[in-house]
């Protein structure tokens, strides 16, 4: 008898995920995801929408822990209970409803980055790989044994939607190669060692404020990581808020300075940041227009600008 699962998802790794359980032919009986929120752009897969394509039912609970969800649950008695990006925690009476087993997809290689954003944060602390971890599902967030794991690159001038498609793809290869074990009863679960991770919070459009005084290379990171269709990184230039939607480190250092600097070298736009560090800046956007960088070029030319 094929296995049969509820799956809880949300955003590409939850609809890649689900279809990979029905391309392995198990048996999903309900899918729960999330309300269009209309405060977000919403960039990613339909999860509701590949769903009635198969024709699963689907529920869209209003909050956690809805007791319509939890009584369906509880009738439908389901083998398996996936948590695929679902932005909620499920209660531990929900995990209970599962009889062989609970499991989460996480987008970094846990024990690293538990909790909210691992993908952006990944990025903002300037690691160089990360991945995607299935792994059970307990009381705690993203604390529990691991089944597998892959790990994909971080290149230098990566952004979060970057790498949050080889992330969507780990996911995909994880559970592919995972759910055999765990229809045969056979999985692997290794204990994590959570001292070898952290907790990581939500981030907020607040944190994408640059401060011109940090290191070229936290800056490079922020601006990466939360690029749109993250909220975006912005700076005070000339007394004025631009939104900064792409930059390159360069290799040539200059002397740290008092006062960093929006200068032109070579027709291009640069920035002296605190450390003597230089970015060329590739993107930039103010009251909501593309900057022209290249008529900007030259009246950096003529006039560097101070960056507060």
């Amino acid at each position: 008898m094929r296995p049969n699962a509820i799956v809880f998802a949300y955003h590409d790794v939850g609809d890649r995920c689900l279809r990979t359980l029905l391309s392995a032919g198990w048996d999903v009986r309900l899918v729960v995801t999330h309300r269009p929120d209309p405060a977000e752009t919403q960039w990613f897969a339909d999860v509701a929408s590949t769903a009635a394509d198969y024709s699963i039912p689907v529920l869209r609970p209003r909050a956690p822990g809805a007791p319509d969800v939890e009584r369906l649950v509880e009738e439908l008695r389901p083998d398996f209970i996936f948590s695929f990006y679902y932005r909620w925690m499920l209660s531990e009476k929900l995990l209970g409803c599962a009889r062989r087993g609970a499991l989460n997809m996480h987008g970094s290689l846990l024990p690293r980055y538990r909790g909210r954003a691992p993908v952006n944060w990944a990025i903002l602390s300037g690691e160089t790989w990360t991945g995607a971890t299935l792994h059970h599902m307990v009381a705690k967030a993203d604390c529990g044994d691991i089944v597998d794991q892959l790990a994909v690159p971080i290149l230098e001038d990566d952004t979060a939607a970057d790498v949050m498609k080889k992330v969507v793809a780990a996911a995909e290869i994880v559970l592919a190669r995972s759910l055999p074990g765990l229809a045969d009863g056979v999985a692997a679960r290794t204990p994590q060692d959570l001292s070898q991770g952290e907790y990581r919070g939500r981030r907020s459009p607040e944190d994408g404020r640059i401060d011109w005084a940090w290191p070229a290379i936290r800056i490079h990171n922020l601006v990466r990581a939360v690029v749109p269709p993250f909220p975006g990184a912005f700076g005070t230039i000339a007394g004025e808020r631009w939104d900064i939607l792409g930059t390159r480190l360069l290799k040539e250092r200059l002397q740290p300075a008092h006062r960093p600097l929006l200068f032109e070298d070579h027709g291009e736009c640069r920035i002296r940041c605190g450390d003597g560090g230089v970015l060329r800046l590739l993107a930039a956007m103010k009251d909501g227009v593309a900057v022209d960088l290249r008529e900007l070029a030259r009246q950096l030319a003529a006039s560097p600008l101070p960056l507060a």
